[in-house]
């Protein structure tokens, strides 16, 4: 521990505080015309930065006498332009009409005056990284039409003037009215400026500003309707999930949930959903039904059977491939339907073990066929057959539905995965039942571990789009989802993309993958539970989830509070 107290090193544009580099910003510009909110993106910037606003009123009467100089400077120089012959410069124009509607309102006391100072003072580790920081910080103002300007040869009086003293050592303000300065307040979040609809919910509060964070995946100004919420175990990825997915309920939205823990089985019994415990016998899915699909459907259903049983049983040689492609139109024949007569597509269809019926006919000439039998009788005649081998007896319809993955053995995660999500998809591409859908896959590395499933969800998360669903993957080993082109490509096309706190290993990985700033780094590698980065395209903001009482008795994953709901029912 150092005794001695700290160095401090001016320099003229900067302060060195025992190698600890600091720079002051002078807000000396500001726009003609402002909105509510329209500093934000300033006042929230996620960089290491201290922003300080000095205000002081001004009284009325030296208003009056400031705006009547102004107006007299300003009409004096256009009487000397116009003496020399010079065009009218529109600025001055502007500006002289300005000053006289702000002197009418301000003696009328419609408005006040007051002397507004804006400081933000730039925090570094060495010179490259102030001047790097300054730069970002420079590029933000732009954006906002704001021009700023160091505090050159005033390094301890600009650290002064942003600490939390209330002294304004730089004394560089200049006059605002109430309007201007109620729109520079912080009140609201730079996220209400994104474009919203009826689909819009609540994310939280802004953690910088505590104004409201408000979201809608659904508008059309978004590239996709795709989310990836990522985090650390713990860090409150699920909850957040589960709250968006509550809020997204009141709009209208519908919504599948496949959840490997069971832990929606409560929120989905509070709103009146369905539970489809996939694994037992009232959870089960026929992957033989042809429903969807339109004229292709015998032939998707053949595409998808191939890809299915293929993940079953780990992988397939060419020559089991083609047994397999004789014995599924066998399977279908056996019980009346052809692929070339739809007429007969409405009948019972089939299930796995006339396919393995197929097989083993087959088998008398192809030792392949006998050879796949064999490995697919786990699924009809072992410990497997509950999942597959029987008729379908659960349908994905309603508001919510929720597919839990509980009672499925480790093993068989990935195929009960690819049963909902083909289940999913021939609902969702049904042009009879279109509109807005969420399709929520919690821990969503179980199925990109397997590279059919991977496929499978990279497919949809590309397709989604045009038929209006948005896919929500929810993942806590953000390492083996960006370790994979195909998960790398999952996240690339989330159009919405929420980043909770990472652990230290993920953290380089999750700043080059979403081109994390300095400030952002920092965020995501602290925050506290709850806290969360949204970032979508330009709009990016630091949220904390907020959930009223009952939405909290709802989608509380902690077990004390859970055991306690529980108890009062």
């Amino acid at each position: 521990m150092n005794d001695h107290p700290p160095q401090i090193h001016l320099h003229p544009y900067h302060l060195d505080t025992d190698g600890h580099l600091s720079r002051t910003m002078i807000v000396t510009g500001y726009p003609r015309q402002v909105r509510a909110g329209w500093a934000d993106p300033l006042l929230t910037y996620p960089g290491d930065a201290d922003v300080s606003l000095h205000l002081a009123p001004i009284p009325a009467p030296a208003a009056l006498r400031r705006l009547r100089h102004r107006r007299a400077r300003l009409e004096s120089a256009w009487r000397t332009d116009t003496l020399r012959g010079l065009l009218e410069d529109p600025h001055r124009a502007a500006a002289v009409t300005d000053a006289a509607d702000l002197a009418d309102r301000v003696a009328t006391g419609e408005t006040r005056m007051f002397r507004l100072a804006v400081y933000i003072t730039v925090h570094a580790a060495d010179p490259r990284e102030l001047d790097a920081e300054v730069h970002r910080l420079s590029a933000l103002a732009a954006s906002v039409l704001v021009d700023l300007a160091p505090a050159v040869y005033r390094p301890w009086a600009g650290i002064r003037s942003t600490l939390p003293l209330g002294t304004d050592a730089l004394n560089m303000g200049r006059s605002v009215d109430t309007d201007a300065l109620a729109a520079l307040m912080p009140l609201a979040g730079a996220d209400l400026e994104a474009p919203t609809g009826r689909t819009a919910v609540v994310y939280g509060t802004n953690a910088h500003s505590g104004g409201v964070v408000l979201w809608d995946r659904f508008h059309g100004g978004l590239d996709n309707y795709n989310a990836v919420v990522l985090a650390r175990s713990g860090a409150g990825k699920s909850y957040l999930a589960k709250l968006e997915l509550l809020r997204s309920l009141y709009t209208g939205v519908q919504a599948v949930v496949i959840d490997p823990t069971d832990e929606y089985a409560h929120l989905t019994a509070a709103v009146g959903g369905t539970r489809i415990p996939l694994g037992l016998p009232e959870g089960r899915i026929n992957p033989f039904d042809l429903t969807g699909g339109g004229k292709q459907a015998f032939t998707q259903r053949a595409l998808f059977l191939t890809t299915l049983i293929t993940a079953m049983v780990g992988s397939t040689d060419p020559q089991e491939t083609a047994a397999l492609n004789r014995a599924i139109p066998t399977a279908y024949a056996a019980h009346g339907i052809t692929a070339t007569d739809p007429a007969t597509w409405e009948r019972t269809p089939p299930v796995l073990s006339d396919l393995v019926t197929a097989l083993r006919r087959d088998a008398e000439s192809s030792k392949d066929a006998g050879s796949l039998a064999d490995r697919l009788s786990a699924f009809t005649d072992g410990t497997h057959r509950g999942l597959l081998d029987g008729p379908t007896t659960a349908h994905p319809t309603g508001h919510l539905t929720t597919v839990t993955l509980r009672h499925l053995p480790a093993e068989l995660r990935t195929v009960g995965l690819l049963l909902v999500l083909d289940a999913l998809w021939r609902r969702i591409t049904d042009p009879a039942t279109r509109r807005p859908r969420l399709i929520v896959i919690d821990e969503g590395w179980t199925l990109l571990q397997d590279p059919v499933g991977a496929r499978y969800v990279f497919d949809l998360a590309k397709n989604a789009r045009r038929h209006w669903v948005g896919l929500t993957l929810l993942t806590q080993d953000v390492a083996d989802l960006l370790a994979t082109d195909l998960g790398r490509a999952v996240a690339a096309n989330a159009a919405t993309q929420i980043l909770l706190r990472q652990a230290p290993q993920n953290l380089d990985a999750v700043c080059d993958s979403f081109h994390l700033s300095h400030g952002e780094r920092h965020i995501v590698a602290t925050a506290e539970r709850g806290i969360a980065l949204l970032a979508a395209g330009r709009h990016r903001t630091v949220f904390r989830a907020v959930a009223s009482p009952v939405e909290h008795r709802l989608i509380t994953t902690d077990p004390t509070e859970a055991t306690d709901t529980e108890g009062s029912r």
